[in-house]
């Protein structure tokens, strides 16, 4: 095949998968039960996290824990692919690392960098220097070569670690690549002090357990809701079968680029787009734990019903990680098809101690 034809291909396609890969539902002939966990703590908290591939033929979640990013705060995140990993994968590697570089943050809002984070990834996804990133994540570059889908290219090395903002542009066959036809969810939880802001774009979910009560700190994105669905009409986009388009069963995410190319409105009126809701809400003594969970984990149980599962195995399982795990074996389909099929990822944050009066949160049974 030709150079220009692969060239082709790969501004398609650049994560290389097939047509059946990019569909949502390709099952393998038993489940991928292996569980990938880690625990850690500091002084004001603990955690826990796992992940599962499950029926799903790909792994396609990603998520991201630092405990201590910086003396003060705490971030975690959770990240659910569609259409490949790459784009989940970037934002792990990438979004928590622009909350500390926005000037918002070093001013101590946290809901404004957090959010510029968010909308800050679709930018470092474009052009070149983006292209040759999801590829590298999709698996789909030689890292010693270059060589990406059968042809070789070699970046040019620049004064990246002279810069701010540290993403400078790149000459390169993409360079008017427009971002990834794939994309993410992102549920993100920030914690400082007493403080704890959650930023949310698609369907994966925070929940807090407040005296064992369930709230939902986040709004699962879905196209039939009435602020979603005005905004995908009003960009000129239209819901089929509780779809985006009859494509996208999200009507927030990050990526997707297909959906966000209409040049006359801003990033946050686009049919589809990253901008989060933000909600910050302050810790109080009455706060046992949060969890941050994809959809593989709520199609299978409410939020109230994961508190109280998590309530109960607390009472003898000290490892939090192991508790993540047991809620995956719960939720598991025995047969591929349905709910229970999905990847699966969690990550279960306990408070050490916490003070003062908190504020009123309003439970949910979703």
């Amino acid at each position: 095949m030709e150079i220009h034809s692969l060239l082709s291909l790969a501004l398609k396609n650049p994560y290389g998968l097939s047509n059946c890969q990019q569909g949502m539902g390709v099952y393998l002939s038993t489940p991928k039960t292996e569980k990938f966990s880690d625990d850690g703590e500091n002084d004001r908290l603990r955690f826990g996290l796992s992940c599962m591939q499950g029926w799903r033929a790909t792994m396609e979640d990603a998520h991201a824990a630092f405990p201590d990013l910086d003396s003060l705060t705490a971030f975690f995140g959770v990240y659910d692919g569609h259409g490949g990993k790459a784009v989940a994968k970037f934002c792990a590697k990438h979004l928590h690392q622009q909350v500390l570089k926005h000037e918002a943050y070093l001013a101590g809002d946290i809901g404004t960098s957090v959010q510029r984070a968010f909308l800050r990834m679709d930018e470092m996804m474009c052009g070149q220097r983006g292209w040759r990133e999801l590829a590298v994540l999709g698996d789909k570059m030689d890292k010693v070569s270059g060589c990406i889908e059968g042809f070789i290219w070699s970046p040019k090395s620049g004064e990246a670690k002279d810069h701010f903002d540290d993403w400078p542009s790149e000459e390169g066959p993409h360079a008017d690549f427009h971002g990834p036809t794939s994309g993410c969810t992102a549920c993100v939880a920030i914690i400082r002090n007493k403080q704890l802001v959650v930023a949310n774009a698609g369907d994966s979910r925070c929940v807090i357990s407040r005296k064992g009560q369930a709230y939902n700190l986040s709004k699962d994105h879905k196209p039939d809701l009435e602020l979603e669905k005005d905004r995908i009409l009003k960009a000129g986009g239209f819901i089929q079968v509780g779809r985006v388009n009859g494509s996208l069963n999200l009507a927030r995410a990050i990526g997707d680029a297909e959906f966000k190319q209409n040049k006359t409105l801003p990033v946050e009126k686009q049919i589809v787009t990253a901008n989060p809701d933000i909600n910050a809400v302050e810790l109080c003594d009455d706060d046992e734990f949060l969890v941050l969970a994809c959809d593989g984990i709520w199609d299978c149980m409410s939020s109230q019903q994961l508190v109280d599962y998590v309530r109960e195995q607390l009472n003898s399982e000290t490892k939090l990680s192991a508790i993540c795990e047991r809620v995956f074996d719960r939720c598991l389909a025995p047969t591929a098809g349905g709910e229970g099929c999905d990847n699966m990822t969690m990550i279960l944050v306990q408070f050490k101690k916490t003070v003062g009066s908190g504020t009123s949160l309003s439970s949910s049974d979703d």
